[in-house]
């Protein structure tokens, strides 16, 4: 779906721009997408999580409430996340379809029906995924959540993922474009000798190259993220095509990867990622093999 492609989190404008204002207005009557805030869209998945919460007593947390306080996620929850505390135990039948988490959350923690938004970010930061913390972290930047906030957050953190908590918080950028170029800009962390930046503005020398999504300016590197949602139609296609082909012209390595990629085929995304630092460093050392 269109939304869950986007981080599961839109505006209005831009979702009627990935799709049409009678698909989204269509959507919204029949419960798929609902309203999180004034003009910000959402999958009913957000609301699947309180109903789910409030069964168990519990609140909305992790990517749920995420999605709930307005933050992109890579993937929307395939099962909504509910908190519980510690020393309760709900039943076989109250436990299905939930993902469920225990620990006693204090009063700040909590925010209505949700974690409160510092208390969602630390359980994202060092959930199993780094791809998840640092695209709602970034989204939360985006947002206006200030980074020294953000830094608090992580350099409190106690118990496990606290480490990487501390680690993506340091990286998060709020000019990150999506949950989908974030994810892509996590997966870059594990390449050596790679070091990218979110939406550099690219010029030789007058011409204004282009903003792509990710860049290594000393390897002379760029990565795309892309989205059928951005190039849905023929005059993004084209437009995009005659950017990428600046772009190369111009001494620009351009790799361009799918959401199906970023999100399912990690292994394979590096591997092209560390073939192509491979390329660029030997061709700037002289030292390039004889094929």
């Amino acid at each position: 779906m269109t939304l869950e492609r986007m981080g599961g989190v839109a505006t209005r404008r831009a979702l009627v721009a990935a799709t049409s204002r009678s698909e989204v207005d269509g959507a919204l009557g029949s419960g798929v997408v609902v309203a999180v805030a004034r003009g910000r869209y959402a999958l009913a998945a957000a609301d699947e999580a309180v109903v789910a919460a409030h069964r168990l007593s519990g609140v909305a947390s992790h990517a749920s409430a995420a999605v709930r306080h307005g933050w992109q996620v890579p993937v929307m929850p395939v099962l909504p996340h509910v908190t519980v505390p510690k020393g309760r135990t709900p039943t076989r039948a109250q436990r299905a379809g939930v993902e469920l988490h225990r620990t006693d959350l204090g009063p700040d923690d909590v925010d209505g029906p949700t974690t409160s938004r510092e208390r969602t970010l630390l359980d994202c930061l060092r959930a199993g995924s780094g791809s998840l913390g640092l695209a709602v972290a970034d989204s939360a930047l985006r947002d206006g959540f200030g980074r020294d906030r953000l830094l608090a957050v992580a350099r409190d953190a106690r118990g496990p993922g606290s480490a990487q908590a501390r680690r993506l918080a340091a990286r998060a950028d709020g000019r990150s474009a999506n949950a989908f170029e974030s994810a892509l800009r996590e997966i870059t962390f594990d390449v050596s000798g790679l070091r990218v930046e979110p939406q550099v503005p690219l010029r030789a020398g007058r011409r204004f190259l282009g903003r792509p999504d990710l860049v290594d300016e000393r390897l002379g590197l760029v990565l795309e993220a892309d989205s059928f949602e951005w190039h849905g139609d023929r005059a993004a296609l084209v437009r995009d095509a005659r950017r990428y082909n600046v772009l190369v012209v111009h001494g620009w390595l351009v790799l361009r990867f799918t959401w199906e990629e970023v999100m399912f085929h990690r292994a394979d995304v590096v591997q092209i990622l560390e073939a192509a630092v491979r390329e660029r460093t030997e061709r700037d050392c002289g030292c390039r093999r004889p094929a």
